[in-house]
């Protein structure tokens, strides 16, 4: 693919941004690609370096704010029409309860996930109390000379131990489950702001 082939690809993939967040992007790829065929790459290898459009496209959502993207999509392209305004106040207490339910659907859908992670986080601290508690008691019952009770709670604090360690990496990689789904999510309702995603 050429450079004018990439960069019209590239204008139409970000159609739904504000023109000079375009503008800005389509100078910073072509700026980029005239820097690697000075580096000695053919016009070709420059633009296959940079990546597919499509991947490019995504970065460019990934890093752009939503609300940004929102703001673009609402701004009205024509003046209102006064009937317009009209039905949308004679509307509101049809419209505005459905909004703020969906909102409110979403926003508990999130808390309850990362409730979810926040539990998880508990129990791996509840299991490293469990350790240290185990160990100390542990120390304690050997200084009475309690020796079964003292390799009792060393059993425990080592069981604690292994079950913590099992459980730091269980939360972990739900918490970055969690946080790259977000992300996807956010990606996602990007692309619908802006149309299809160009390939």
């Amino acid at each position: 693919m050429n450079k004018q082939a990439f960069l019209e690809q590239l204008r139409r993939g970000l159609r739904g941004l504000p023109q000079e967040d375009i503008e800005e992007r389509l100078n910073f790829y072509s700026e980029m690609i005239d820097d690697r065929i000075e580096e000695g790459l053919s016009e070709a290898e420059a633009v296959a370096a940079i990546g597919t459009v499509g991947d490019v496209v995504s970065q460019i959502l990934a890093e752009t704010p939503l609300t940004r993207l929102v703001k673009e999509k609402i701004k009205p392209k024509s003046p209102i029409k006064p009937w317009v305004v009209v039905l949308l106040i004679l509307g509101f207490p049809l419209w505005f309860p459905i909004l703020a339910a969906v909102f409110a659907i979403i926003l508990a859908a999130y808390i309850v996930v990362w409730s979810v992670i926040i539990s998880l986080w508990a129990v791996f601290v509840s299991l490293a109390a469990a350790l240290l508690g185990g160990v100390f008691s542990a120390v304690c019952n050997a200084v009475c000379g309690r020796i079964l009770a003292a390799l009792t709670m060393l059993a425990v604090a080592l069981l604690s131990a292994g079950a913590g360690i099992v459980m730091f990496f269980v939360c972990l990689a739900a918490a970055r489950f969690v946080i790259w789904i977000t992300k996807k999510i956010a990606v996602g309702l990007k692309h619908m702001l802006i149309g299809k995603e160009t390939e």
